[in-house]
């Protein structure tokens, strides 16, 4: 899913249920941040207060919860695993062999275990973490966040995506992905020469586009004998299938935490959240829809722009000084100087989140029958 998906929609839907404006942002911005969180590691400058440094030691490492097919420093083992695995398509742990147990399947006994243990803790920002993980479990369901023969698939065909593709990339202001976003147009041979069976790259974008009916082939049997099946995939129901049991899981966590409710909010009509969340528009275009929807309904006010216009770099502008834009944009920063309330900040408390759910994804794991090597039990 995109950001539509993994911030606006979730933002309305948890407002809807009745939980307050702040605690929803803070579990839709952490769904959302799985995405944006590049920096995977951090030293810390030398002149930061010492009762700091005494606690953190002089850096921070295993932050990113982002992955890129594009990026060759993520096709390594720890990234595979414990970032794009982990968040991203949690395994199904089906199938004779690791390959196939590590496909990943809506609602996984993985996901089901961490989801229970989210929804029994006071925490927004690690719920909103899982969120992110379980709405990916519906749209990307049937491949795998480590290379391999799984996600090695043929006969990608698409039946209504929007006709103009240039119309979509001036849209979304997509300037640096048009390579990636007209790999559609290339031939399935000369794909298979260019992009890695990774993830679902494969298959493009198509999983994430919300209204998309398409289908692909895919090799069915346990020792990859070249037997494909084929599987035909309404996105808009998967959609709307993930959202509605996230609003069961909202329901849930707030009924364990009551200090997070509002009496003040009104449920909003499903139709007309299904009919935004599966629009055939272009994904500024839906987010658009959000925000007028959740105006004109009530969920937030014209002062709430902060909250309704979501900016990626919001938590790490709180928690560090000096912040400069670009260099958050690479993996490592250097020379860091940390705000003075950085332990209380939202940076921090999703840093934190995303170890324990780390270490709650591979302790499922290991009980459903998936070893999965990792520095994390």
């Amino acid at each position: 899913m995109k950001k539509d998906a993994h911030y606006y929609a979730l933002l309305a839907m948890a407002r809807s249920v009745g939980i307050e404006k702040e605690t929803a942002h803070k579990i839709a911005y952490a769904s959302q941040f799985v995405d944006d969180a590049k920096v995977n590691k951090i030293t810390l400058a030398a002149d930061n207060p010492s009762d700091l440094l005494s606690q953190l030691g002089d850096e921070i490492i295993n932050a990113a919860t982002c992955h890129s097919y594009s990026d060759l420093s993520t096709y390594n083992y720890s990234s595979m695993t414990a970032n794009t695995s982990a968040f991203h398509f949690v395994p199904g742990c089906e199938g004779k062999n690791f390959p196939k147990k590590m496909r990943c399947k809506k609602e996984s006994k993985i996901i089901e275990t961490i989801v229970e243990e989210a929804v029994n803790n006071a925490d927004p920002i690690k719920l909103g973490i899982t969120l992110h993980a379980y709405a990916d479990t519906y749209s990307h369901q049937g491949f795998s966040g480590i290379a391999s023969k799984v996600n090695d698939v043929e006969g990608v065909r698409e039946n209504n995506k929007i006709p103009s593709k240039i119309l979509e990339l001036i849209k979304e202001k997509s300037w640096k992905q048009i390579g990636v976003r007209f790999l559609p147009l290339v031939s399935e041979q000369k794909r298979d020469t260019v992009v890695p069976a990774y993830g679902h790259g494969q298959v493009y974008s198509y999983p994430d586009i919300p209204y998309l009916e398409w289908r692909y082939e895919y090799d069915a049997t346990d020792n990859f004998s070249s037997q494909y099946q084929v599987s035909r995939v309404k996105n808009n129901e998967r959609f709307i299938e993930a959202f509605k049991k996230i609003k069961d899981i909202l329901e849930n966590f707030l009924e364990n935490n009551e200090q997070y409710r509002d009496d003040s909010t009104v449920e909003i009509d499903c139709a007309e959240f299904n009919s935004i969340l599966t629009a055939r528009k272009v994904e500024e275009e839906r987010i658009a829809d959000w925000k007028e929807f959740m105006l004109t309904k009530g969920l937030f006010s014209s002062s709430d722009q902060n909250i309704i216009e979501y900016d990626h770099n919001i938590w790490l502008k709180e928690a560090f000084k000096d912040f400069i834009n670009c260099d958050f944009e690479k993996r490592i920063v250097n020379g860091v100087h940390l705000a003075d309330d950085f332990l209380q900040s939202n940076w921090y408390q999703y840093y934190q989140g995303i170890q324990w759910y780390k270490k709650a994804f591979f302790k499922a794991a290991e009980k459903n029958g998936l070893s999965i090597p990792n520095n994390y039990n």
